[in-house]
């Protein structure tokens, strides 16, 4: 295919914008001290941080995943009236500032949210600034990513497979498990990458939910927070591994991204 012509204005505004947005990241290869890179990966606070994060990360993922592709199929396949509010709830996790993510979990699920008190007064569990919290943050900003894909996937499936299937006598679960899932799998995949992804970048609701303790609930952007004005060089590193693992997530969506090029 021939490539189209693109005008000179143009090129010199995309130009601008990707060195914009190349720069500060290209400058954090620059600033991070290689010489002492493998030191700096094997102390304990950063091997910490870095198992907490990928533990968590890897929770919310399947959790988001649990639960975010059944929701996904009713907000595609549903017609009830309040449709279109439930969607907007559900993806609002998407713009809003963290830190209000994070109090509004306290607000539900601390000792004295609506829930939580009585977690707390009945059973005794007390789910602020514990593992769980980090889990529970990550999955409310991580999973409506998932949603949002694996439903625009449900949507544009062919619905006549679908129908074909009920004619024959399966049941609902039957078709969603046997002819809708499978032909959305590639979204889900993608969803899933992307729900993990954004469950390890996640700080704002965490460190508001559960806090910023070492070796407890202390993850990587956490880490690179509060290093930034004690050890600014040990920040550079975990900001490194962090942009490495989010080029890897890319690059293995990429196929995805590009497949209707």
């Amino acid at each position: 295919m021939k490539s189209q012509r693109i005008s000179p204005a143009l090129k010199v505004v995309a130009f601008i914008a990707a060195i914009f947005v190349a720069l500060p990241l290209l400058s954090i290869f620059v600033r991070v001290p290689w010489s002492d890179l493998g030191h700096m990966l094997s102390q304990k606070s950063t091997r910490d941080a870095l198992l907490i994060s990928l533990q968590t990360s890897v929770i919310a993922a399947l959790l988001s995943c649990l639960f975010g592709v059944p929701l996904a199929w009713f907000l595609a396949r549903s017609s009830t009236k309040w449709l279109s509010v439930l969607r907007v709830i559900c993806i609002t996790p998407m713009v809003l500032p963290p830190v209000v993510g994070g109090i509004a979990l306290l607000t539900a699920f601390g000792r004295q949210g609506i829930v939580g008190q009585y977690l707390y007064d009945w059973f005794n569990i007390s789910l602020p600034f514990t593992r769980t919290a980090v889990v529970m943050a990550q999955v409310f900003v991580a999973m409506p990513f998932l949603v949002l894909a694996v439903e625009a996937a449900f949507r544009q499936s062919d619905k006549g497979l679908e129908e074909a299937a009920r004619t024959m006598g399966a049941s609902p679960s039957r078709v969603f498990f046997t002819v809708a899932l499978p032909a959305a799998r590639p979204a889900v995949i993608a969803g899933i990458a992307l729900a993990w992804a954004r469950s390890l970048g996640e700080f704002g609701a965490s460190i508001t939910f559960a806090g910023s303790f070492p070796g407890r609930t202390q993850t990587l952007p956490m880490a690179v927070y509060e290093l930034v004005s004690v050890d600014y060089r040990l920040s550079l590193v975990l900001s490194l591994v962090l942009i490495f693992i989010s080029i890897a997530v890319l690059a293995a969506m990429r196929d995805r991204w590009l497949a209707g090029r």
